[in-house]
């Protein structure tokens, strides 16, 4: 610490000034709840549309349902707007409700610390030190890139960058391109840069299901409709009931196969070749891995210079790269499409209980949480996006929302009873999860027969939410004390 004065101490500490980030400020804003703070990593808002600036990102929920309930947003370009757009739609609404004043920038959390003496939080950032009587991870998990270890790789020879850190002063024409990996982001880059390189090979360990894109520019006409009362949340009500029929099947995998179809005839009519349509067709149930949507992957892969090879990166020895099958290629450029840490956010290596053991040794065996928001163990703290909470068709800012409702809940009921701590009880923690895993048993992720994301290190689902999102929604609506241990302040909290 460079100042000698005690820091101020804020009612809540916000981390991340992305969506929920920012969601969040908005509604502590209207719940009266003003002495808050949200520390951002970066320079800038966003979040994860900050971050990855690939050509073609976009998003794979349609606009009118990607985005704030009580910000909606009647003039998007397009159906499924694209990273530009919704970077600039959050700017908007942040700015207009006055977000940016709260956020403080380059501020990237070392160590937070719950410290039960003082029934308090304290958050270290660089030489700063921060005190909140609560706490609100709004990390995410779309931002920290998974880089493989891959032997060979730091010495490779030419230009590497993962998809979320694009490098944009990097020319790509004529060169030879490599991309690892053929995920959410690999399917919408692919196809841009396909045109300006001499040669693109895909290192594909996994086929992914692909379905058309019902993407269109909305015409002036469309615009103006949506401007007429009540017309545009209308449509997000007839979107969100059509996605969450959708849902349906993440649960009862049946009809999830009938589905499939689409995206077996996709694979036909668009692939020329029937050799490239079989190293593309999964031998999974759709809906097991994230459910993809392109119009243009597939055309580009038809392309002279595009080779896709069926295996993993094994090696990179100086130029060459070896797949784990033996095959080989040159590269001048590796751009890795890896994903990022779903499982294992990096956020949990800088959470401390008050013994000093770190979320991410308390999640050792398995990510936990209850209702994916509060945890044993961690007083006074929330998370945003928590374990069990992913859901594979519909908006995450539904359950974004959902989560916000719950904390400010718990927030105010902090401030009506003068509470200075609030903890879940391990017992309804532990209830609470074995249901969850129960009832994912059944679902598309456990018995789809893929190896995704929704799975840890230990084979348990930890990312997957086994229910409808208006179960969810249902379960969040308020904060239930009965499940929590309660200890009256001795002192105005939250004034």
């Amino acid at each position: 610490m460079t100042a000698h004065r005690t820091p101020h101490l804020y009612d809540v500490l916000v981390i991340g000034a992305g969506i929920s980030g920012i969601g969040l400020g908005i509604r502590l804003q209207e719940a009266g709840i003003t002495n808050f703070t949200i520390l951002e990593k970066a320079g800038d808002l966003g979040g994860t549309w900050r971050d990855n600036t690939y050509p073609g990102c976009a998003c794979d929920v349609p606009s009118a349902l990607y985005s704030y309930s009580f910000a909606q947003k009647p003039d998007w370009s397009r159906a499924f707007a694209g990273q530009d757009e919704i970077l600039s739609y959050v700017r908007e609404v942040a700015e207009s409700r006055g977000i940016p004043g709260y956020i403080r920038f380059n501020e990237a959390v070392e160590k937070a610390q719950w410290v039960e003496a003082q029934k308090r939080w304290e958050v270290r950032t660089g030489d700063r030190l921060y005190l909140a009587r609560t706490i609100v991870a709004c990390s995410g998990y779309l931002h920290e890139p998974v880089v493989p270890d891959i032997p060979g790789l730091d010495e490779f020879n030419g230009t590497l960058f993962h998809s979320s850190r694009w490098d944009h002063h990097h020319d790509l024409s004529g060169e030879r391109v490599a991309v690892v990996g053929t995920g959410a982001s690999a399917i919408q880059f692919v196809p841009e840069i396909q045109p300006r390189v001499s040669k693109l090979t895909l290192f594909q360990r996994t086929p992914q299901w692909v379905l058309p894109k019902p993407d269109h520019p909305i015409p002036k006409v469309e615009e103006r409709f949506f401007k007429l009362p009540f017309t545009l949340n209308a449509w997000r009500h007839m979107l969100y009931g059509g996605f969450e029929s959708f849902g349906v099947g993440f649960r009862r995998p049946a009809l999830l196969r009938q589905i499939q179809k689409l995206g077996e005839a996709h694979i036909r009519l668009t692939i020329k070749d029937p050799a490239l349509r079989r190293k593309l067709t999964p031998d999974y149930t759709l809906g097991c891995k994230r459910v993809l949507m392109s119009n243009h992957y597939y055309p580009a892969l038809n392309e002279d210079n595009v080779a896709l090879l069926n295996t993993g990166l094994k090696a990179v020895h100086g130029n060459t790269l070896v797949g784990q099958d033996g095959s080989e290629c040159e590269a001048d450029t590796i751009i890795l499409g890896t994903g990022f840490f779903v499982t294992e956010p990096p956020i949990a290596e800088r959470i401390f209980n008050d013994q000093g053991q770190s979320l991410s040794q308390m999640w050792q065996n398995r990510m936990e949480a209850y209702r994916g928001t509060t945890i044993h163990g961690l007083p006074n703290a929330f998370m945003v996006l928590g374990p069990n909470l992913g859901i594979g068709h519909n908006s995450a800012f539904i359950v974004i929302e959902a989560q916000i409702d719950y904390i400010l809940s718990t927030l105010r009921t902090m401030r009506d009873q003068q509470l200075q701590r609030v903890e879940v009880t391990a017992n309804a923690q532990t209830r609470y999860n074995r249901k969850v895993q129960k009832d994912l048993q059944g679902t598309v992720w456990n018995t789809g027969g893929c190896s995704s994301y929704y799975l840890d290190r230990n084979g348990v689902n930890s990312v997957g939410f086994p229910w409808s999102t208006l179960e969810m929604k249902r379960m969040l609506k308020r904060f239930d004390a009965a499940n929590y241990t309660l200890t009256p302040a001795t002192e105005p909290v939250f004034s």
